[in-house]
């Protein structure tokens, strides 16, 4: 069989059944799997091509269990870019990372906050000279060099997830410019730091990593008061040799013990 012969040879998807359309095909290391299929999966996934079939399939039950945790899913704060935005659930101690306005539709992967192992922000510069034409009509070099420089803002977040560990996206629609005339007086190069936009990016991203790493901190503490050893004390209200329950009080006059 041909190249062209195989092109249209049909096809069809391993996890669906359905028959899969020209230039539709999706492969898996052990199959193959229609576009509606593969639209189905996280968009952090990204080892598809090395993944089985039943990899896939037990992926896209757990993108089904996500479904229904988006829809309990309540908004407290939003973070983040212009595009890209990190939705909080306080009470419920997790996040998602998402560009869609209508979350269900989206079905966005829900994370918990102490499922976070990092997050940092990377700033990205793309310089180019400045030059001028000299008497005989040449492009040369300012002395000393003078640049304009472009700059754009990434979130680099880690996770503890199994099918994604990293969840990278960019904070500023438009890359962000400054000039020679942007620096400091009889400086040629740029100071990013006198452009307002430059600062809110910055900022932005300062303020991602400093709630998405206290979120995180707050929830493993949790964590691990829960899972530490109740200790008996004495009620100060009753007198009781008790523990405390859920609400921090005495079992029998049900006073406070905190």
């Amino acid at each position: 069989m041909g190249l062209f012969d195989k092109l249209f040879e049909k096809k069809i998807c391993a996890i669906c059944g359905n028959e899969i359309k020209l230039l539709g095909n999706r492969k898996l290391e052990d199959g193959n799997m229609c576009k509606n299929c593969a639209e189905k999966l996280s968009p952090w996934f990204s080892d598809r091509r090395s993944s089985t079939v039943a990899e896939i399939k037990e992926q896209l039950a757990y993108r089904e269990k996500n479904l229904e945790t988006v829809k309990e899913f309540r908004v407290t704060r939003t973070i983040g870019g212009d595009d890209v935005k990190i939705l909080l659930d306080e009470p419920a101690r997790r996040f998602v990372v998402t560009s869609a306005r209508n979350l269900v539709t989206e079905n966005p992967d829900v994370i918990e906050f102490a499922n976070v192992t990092g997050c940092k922000i990377n700033i990205e510069e793309d310089r180019e000279e400045v030059k001028r034409q000299d008497k005989e009509g040449n492009m040369v070099s300012f002395n000393p060099p003078r640049y304009t420089c472009e700059y754009d803002f990434y979130v680099e977040l880690y996770v503890n997830h199994p099918y994604f560990n990293e969840m990278n996206f960019k904070l500023n629609s438009t890359s962000v410019m400054t000039t020679p005339e942007n620096g400091v007086p009889g400086n040629r190069m740029p100071n990013p730091r006198f452009n307002p936009e430059y600062k809110q990016y910055e900022e932005m991203g300062q303020e991602i990593v400093e709630i998405l790493t206290d979120v995180r901190q707050q929830a493993r503490d949790e964590e691990a008061a829960a899972a530490a050893p109740k200790t008996a004390v004495t009620c100060p209200w009753c007198g009781a040799t008790t523990m405390a329950d859920a609400n921090g009080c005495c079992e029998f006059c049900g006073g406070s013990l905190k």
